[in-house]
């Protein structure tokens, strides 16, 4: 059975047409998914929505000890686990001078007990129609731990090599 569900799958990328899909939208006001009546969960969602403006949207890397703790596990290929490697590696990236709104197209924040789980649109380039765009579904989760992010997953794969840079002219 399970080999048949292979197939039938495969099967189905092949002949599905290239942009047959909903667009994935963000919500209107995505901070107000980052409350609970639970206030640990509350505490917590606070915590990502916190890293979600602050850290990722608006690069203010210099404050993560605020919400990442000294440990911060790190389930992306790309980065190294640990607060002051994280930091390393996103801090080339500039810095937003304020900071205000949630502009990130969240679709969904999920939470259970100690994990906050982040859904985001993302656009992307169409890989065979340059003109074209698409979007697809994004994920970032957080294990929590008294408030600070301690773990952290998403989708992300290995980027490839950068091409070498080219040799200088003579």
């Amino acid at each position: 059975m399970f080999r048949q569900m292979i197939v039938a799958a495969a099967l189905c990328s092949v002949t599905a047409p290239a942009l047959a899909q909903e667009p994935v939208v963000g919500v209107a006001n995505p901070e107000s998914l980052f409350t609970d009546k639970d206030p640990v969960i509350n505490r917590n969602k606070q915590a990502a929505l916190h890293i979600m403006r602050e850290l990722l949207q608006c690069n203010h890397w210099s404050d993560a000890g605020q919400w990442l703790t000294e440990r911060y596990l790190q389930h992306n290929p790309n980065v190294v686990s640990g607060l002051a490697p994280v930091m390393k590696y996103f801090a080339p990236r500039p810095r937003t001078p304020t900071c205000d709104k949630l502009t990130t197209p969240v679709v969904a924040v999920l939470a259970d007990k100690d994990l906050v789980a982040v859904v985001i649109s993302r656009t992307l380039k169409h890989p065979t129609d340059p003109g074209k765009t698409y979007t697809t579904s994004w994920f970032d989760m957080w294990r929590f731990v008294d408030g600070k992010a301690d773990e952290h997953w998403d989708g992300a794969e290995l980027y490839p090599p950068r091409p070498p840079a080219p040799a200088p002219a003579q």
